[in-house]
């Protein structure tokens, strides 16, 4: 981009420095500069510094137009039955075998409030194994297609694609690469890159981080579509066969990839798009909520109502704005398509008002300790509103949710609080499974009622996902055992 383009964008300070710059820093610059196309830069830095203005001019509330999810099109692990959940479950399982259902990953963003310059992704919680994320999620993958293709005879994979950033695509590449992939066939893994924009003051100036460089953002975890398009993802899936698609964060450590269940409950309902979500713990929990405004679905955030409509309830008790999102989410093939051709364009940019690292007129880094810049964003689940058949499906918490956003030093969301929510819920399916557990002295350690946010399980047990998916088959190794704390059960030690 010449001179006389950052001008007609509006942007010259980005050329501020430009003339202090070596050959190789004007080059990367440069190179930064010519894939912004002066209308869009001038436009996004416009709609940025408008988007500011009225976020905090004029906070929006819908209180007035909304609704929940009508109970025809909310499932629920609580409130099903066990022959409906196995049919469900079968129904996925089934497609799984037949090679139709892939997982996409969403790892685009970076683990600042977790406080590490690496993917999320490559994050050990403490676990006795050492896992990180990524590998715990590969082997529920391995494990899953062992069990569609044991109940179907079938030899079956499912393609686990994954969409990072300019900041995460080489990290995660080479841990793949140095890990082997994990045991997953590598063919089956596809990484692909999602854009990045340029972060802009309050004036509506795009930022510079260095003289050379321009402050840039991942475009929010709902630029995969405008990614599967770039990517030439959905042929790749169509090439494959894939006809169901599970969209998930890296985040979770309790995450159910490719969950045969709520597969089965979304193709069974004829869903194009679907939900997962979880009973919020009390009404003013900071999460977005699955509901209808004005008759279209949509996430609701907890800034966007006031607290009395937060704390209604329904006649039994329960909240009635209750269904808490946790970016879990089901696509048909087909409903992506329409999306990335021809709808993501109708999708809405949100604000996130942050402390972006720049330099200031006279070159020196600043790092703000207020903050001062807009980064814009899309979401993954703005796309509800175009579904022509969306169904929400309420999960258990404490056994499909527990995400990783921040350091110890917080108080939820930390590697403490998902390591202990992933032991518990294998010291559950180890008690169920018969399991006996002893201390150190040989005495039996009896179950408790600890509190598990507060708490460690009474005996550490960590059980591979190569073992059992969620709980299945556990007994053949547990039943009337007795084990020592810490245990962990895994392919290698047995």
């Amino acid at each position: 981009m010449e001179r006389w383009r950052v001008q007609e964008a509006g942007q010259e300070q980005l050329l501020r420095f430009w003339d202090e710059l070596t050959a190789g820093q004007r080059q990367s610059l440069q190179g930064e500069l010519a894939l912004l196309e002066p209308r869009e830069l001038r436009e996004h830095c416009q709609r940025a510094q408008e988007a500011y203005v009225r976020d905090k001019s004029c906070p929006q509330r819908l209180d007035h137009n909304m609704c929940p999810v009508p109970e025809e099109f909310l499932g629920s692990v609580r409130r099903s039955g066990p022959g409906e959940l196995r049919a469900w479950e079968e129904e996925g399982l089934h497609q799984i075998a037949q090679n139709k259902v892939a997982v996409l990953l969403l790892a685009g963003g970076q683990g600042t409030r977790l406080g590490v310059t690496y993917p999320k992704g490559m994050y050990k919680v403490g676990l006795p194994s050492g896992k990180t994320l990524y590998q715990i999620q590969a082997e529920r993958i391995i494990r899953l297609q062992q069990l569609a293709g044991e109940k179907y005879g079938t030899n079956c994979s499912v393609p686990w694609y994954i969409m990072t950033s300019e900041f995460t695509l080489n990290p995660t590449q080479t841990f793949f690469e140095e890990n082997n992939y994990f045991g997953v066939e590598q063919t089956n893994v596809v990484m692909f890159e999602q854009r990045m924009l340029p972060a802009v003051d309050f004036d509506g100036k795009a930022i510079l981080e260095r003289k050379d460089k321009i402050a840039m953002a991942p475009d929010g975890n709902g630029g995969l579509y405008k990614a599967l398009a770039d990517n030439h993802i959905l042929e790749d899936m169509e090439a494959r066969g894939i006809l169901y698609i599970h969209v998930y964060c890296v985040d979770n450590i309790l995450v159910k990839m490719a969950d045969p269940v709520f597969v089965g409950f979304c193709v069974f309902k004829g869903a194009d798009c679907g939900a997962k979500v979880v009973e919020k713990a009390y009404p003013a929990e900071p999460v977005g909520v699955v509901c209808q405004v004005d008759g279209i679905y949509q996430v609701v955030e907890y800034s966007e109502i006031n607290p009395d409509t937060a704390e209604k309830r329904n006649p039994d008790g329960s909240l009635t704005y209750n269904a808490g999102n946790i970016c879990n989410h089901f696509f048909t093939l087909d409903f992506l398509k329409r999306v990335a051709r021809t709808l993501e364009p109708h999708l809405k940019y949100h604000v996130a008002i942050k402390k972006i690292p720049y330099v200031d007129k006279e070159g020196n880094l600043v790092k703000p300790v207020q903050p001062n810049g807009v980064k814009m964003e899309k979401f993954v689940f703005d796309v509800f509103q175009f579904a022509k058949n969306f169904v929400a499906f309420e999960v258990i918490r404490e056994e499909e949710f527990s995400p990783l956003k921040n350091a110890d030093t917080a108080e939820k969301d930390t590697p403490t609080t998902a390591r202990r929510s992933l032991l518990w819920q294998h010291y559950r399916w180890a008690v169920k499974a018969g399991a006996k557990f002893i201390d150190a002295r040989g005495h039996l350690i009896e179950q408790s009622s600890r509190n598990p946010e507060l708490e460690d399980p009474p005996a550490v047990c960590e059980i591979s996902p190569l073992m059992s998916y969620f709980g299945e088959d556990l007994d053949l190794h547990l039943n009337n055992k007795d084990i020592s704390s810490p245990f962990i059960l895994d392919i290698q030690r047995l």
